[in-house]
């Protein structure tokens, strides 16, 4: 079966970068535009994975990380990152993130990470 893969980002034109690359490598991609509702897709949906954007209207990653953590202890996320928000990054891998991935993407590196933490 194919693993699920949940896109978090407020950038449309980033979601749809992100979810060409994740479905190329054959995961199934679901889209959400903020935190709020990638808690509520996560609830809903039960996704292998998120990837999630740190700074997003209405509720921002690392409270999405959290909200998704608390739901489900062994959610898997990987964070999206511009360079420059390292702290962030640290302060959303404490919260429980299991890597990062730093924009703009490279395919191969966002394949990697979201492989390993698959895996």
């Amino acid at each position: 079966m194919k693993k699920r893969i949940l896109v978090v980002v407020d950038a449309a034109f980033m979601r749809m970068t992100l979810r060409k690359m994740l479905e190329e490598a054959g995961y199934d991609v679901m889209e959400a535009p903020n935190g709020n509702e990638a808690v509520r897709l996560w609830e809903e949906l039960a996704p292998d994975l998120a990837t999630m954007d740190i700074t997003m209207p209405e509720m921002d990653g690392i409270s999405a990380v959290r909200a998704i953590r608390a739901l489900d202890p062994k959610a898997k996320i990987v964070m999206c990152s511009a360079m420059g928000q390292q702290s962030m990054v640290v302060e959303a891998i404490t919260a429980g993130a299991k890597d990062f991935i730093v924009k703009p993407f490279q395919k191969e590196r966002v394949l990697k990470t979201v492989g390993n933490v698959l895996e």
